[in-house]
């Protein structure tokens, strides 16, 4: 008989998650604004204009589709994936991939890309340090690590976009998709699944 070395994944209820996002999402808000002030860094700045959510859509759909790819070629990248999304969602109903979206999505981006990116220069030396420490806040779990070098690929590109555009608003709008887009799909992938 062998044992599966699959690592057995928490039984999180729904509660833990959402406040688990909501206390994530207020500590990374709280040291942005700490570093703001202390660190008297300017916040990268933030408008709306049409062509935020053309970013926005073009960069989460470009993400969505490598990180599929990914998921079906990468076995490594599949276990670690699954088992975080396992944790975070299954306990989750359809409208909780709101929060599942927005809180990271803002709270994130506010820190790695709104204040560390401009703190360490708009720079690809800056968006590569952000990123890692954007890969490393996804560390959790056995084996994490290539779902750590795809989050710090994510950082970079979201990086990236806010450097090009000038804007935060267009990497927090397209994190705040590629989190529902990623949700949405793998709940409709368990509908019908005995769970």
């Amino acid at each position: 008989m062998s044992r599966s070395t699959q690592p057995e994944i928490p039984n999180l209820t729904r509660v833990q998650v959402l406040l688990a996002m909501m206390v994530t999402a207020i500590i990374l808000l709280a040291i942005a604004k700490v570093w703001i002030r202390l660190g008297r860094v300017p916040l990268l700045p933030i408008y709306w204009d049409l062509q935020v959510l053309w970013w926005g859509l073009g960069i989460s759909a470009f993400i969505t589709l490598a990180s599929a790819t990914l998921y079906r070629f990468w076995p490594g990248y599949r276990q670690s994936a699954q088992y975080y999304v396992e944790m975070v969602l299954r306990p989750l109903l359809w409208w909780d991939l709101i929060w599942v979206g927005l809180l990271p999505g803002m709270s994130e981006e506010l820190l790695f890309r709104g204040v560390m990116l401009p703190a360490l220069g708009l720079t690809p030396v800056g968006v590569a340090i952000s990123s890692a420490c954007f890969g490393a806040l996804h560390l959790g779990g056995p084996k994490p690590w290539p779902y750590v070098v795809w989050a710090t690929i994510v950082g970079f590109i979201l990086g990236t976009s806010a450097i090009v555009t000038g804007n935060l608003l267009v990497p927090v709008v397209a994190h705040a998709i590629v989190n529902w887009i990623s949700g949405s799909l793998w709940k409709w992938g368990q509908h019908g699944k005995v769970v």
